[in-house]
């Protein structure tokens, strides 16, 4: 199984550690091996000091540093007779290297690694130390064991840390999922809103009589609906004003095509603006603007009538919210509507590409 991020790192600095950790220990101990060394065995004991500096420079600096780690010990062990520093009793220096071996190497390697060499390390110090080994053994062999217990209870401690992570990673995923699942269902409910109550409207008023018109008008936006190549957003907007009960000023700029999903919003949000100013700003006049802004354009649409308060506009209205404001972040764009008692309303929407 592949481990976790968290597991990973705890995993990487524990391996980072267990070298350096294991050469100074092993170094200040074989300092003080020698210092308690009988003078007859100094070369000896220095010997074995040197040696023991190689393999800690081997645990700061190489890869693998394992071979010298076995040697480092082993050889400790081996000239326990001569290094002791209470003659016909196992060596403190031969008793410490072995511990602090055999419990570095939990961290870095598996027992079926470490198993048999510490064996052989034990072999040795058995055959070549004096005195009783056996309580040696037992405290090598329980210290070695009670270090691999909490590594491994470390270990799936950060592979819990990393299983409760991914499943809130899920589950926000799956929230995030369900937000872009219900803004998309908030759209379709804006579209309903703009083009089928529209269609509705236009047949049930006369407006619209021709089949053909209405094939066509339905083909259209089906296109619009289902494709997301560049159009003439000014082609759109016209036909939403050309339609309009209040009079209608316009002014006209040379702007860029925009895809069809940014255009659909641009117009409906333009037509459910112009549609609230017919039926509650008891204004006389509406005017519209469309001009480029950096990387997309920009439509106005303001009225000189009663204006409103845009935050005590009730949640069951969808129009101002769901067909303006929701419709333009869907796709992508900000609608801003500006707007005090007495003051009219501007409605401002921005597309951009960035």
């Amino acid at each position: 199984m592949t481990a976790g991020p968290v597991e990973a790192q705890f995993r990487a600095a524990v391996t980072r550690f267990a070298g350096p950790a294991r050469a100074v220990a092993t170094s200040i101990v074989g300092i003080f091996g020698v210092v308690a060394t009988p003078a007859g065995a100094l070369p000896l004991a220095f010997g074995l000091l040197a040696l023991t500096l190689v393999a800690s420079a081997a645990d700061v600096f190489a890869k693998r540093s394992f071979v010298l780690s076995v040697l480092r010990a082993g050889a400790v062990c081996v000239c326990q007779p001569w290094i002791t520093s209470v003659p016909g009793e196992a060596s403190l220096w031969a008793l410490n290297v072995l511990t602090i071996t055999a419990i570095t190497w939990q961290w870095e390697h598996p027992p079926r690694v470490t198993g048999p060499a510490l064996a052989v390390l034990l072999a040795a110090g058995i055959a070549a130390g004096p005195g009783e080994w056996l309580p040696v053994v037992l405290r090598v062999v329980v210290e070695t064991v009670l270090a691999r217990l909490a590594f491994v209870l470390l270990i799936r401690s950060t592979a819990r840390t990393d299983a409760v992570r991914a499943e809130q990673a899920a589950l926000e995923q799956a929230e995030a999922l369900d937000r872009d699942r219900r803004r998309r269902e908030r759209e379709y409910l804006a579209l309903l809103h703009d083009t089928a109550s529209s269609t509705f409207l236009a047949i049930a008023s006369g407006t619209a009589t021709d089949p053909g018109a209405v094939a066509g008008y339905a083909a259209r936006d089906l296109a619009i609906l289902t494709g997301d190549t560049p159009v003439d957003l000014e082609a759109g907007l016209r036909e939403v004003l050309a339609r309009r009960a209040l009079p209608v000023s316009a002014v006209w700029e040379p702007v860029p095509q925009v895809p069809a999903s940014a255009a659909l919003a641009l117009v409906r949000a333009a037509e459910e603006a112009l549609r609230n100013a017919e039926r509650h700003s008891g204004a006389d006049t509406v005017s519209v603007r469309l001009g480029a802004a950096p990387g997309g354009v920009v439509v106005t649409v303001s009225d000189d009538g009663a204006g409103f308060d845009p935050a005590r506009v009730p949640p069951a209205r969808r129009g101002v919210r769901g067909s303006v404001v929701e419709r333009m972040s869907a796709a992508g764009g900000t609608a801003e509507i500006s707007s005090a008692p007495g003051a009219g309303t501007t409605v401002t929407l921005r597309w951009s590409r960035d």
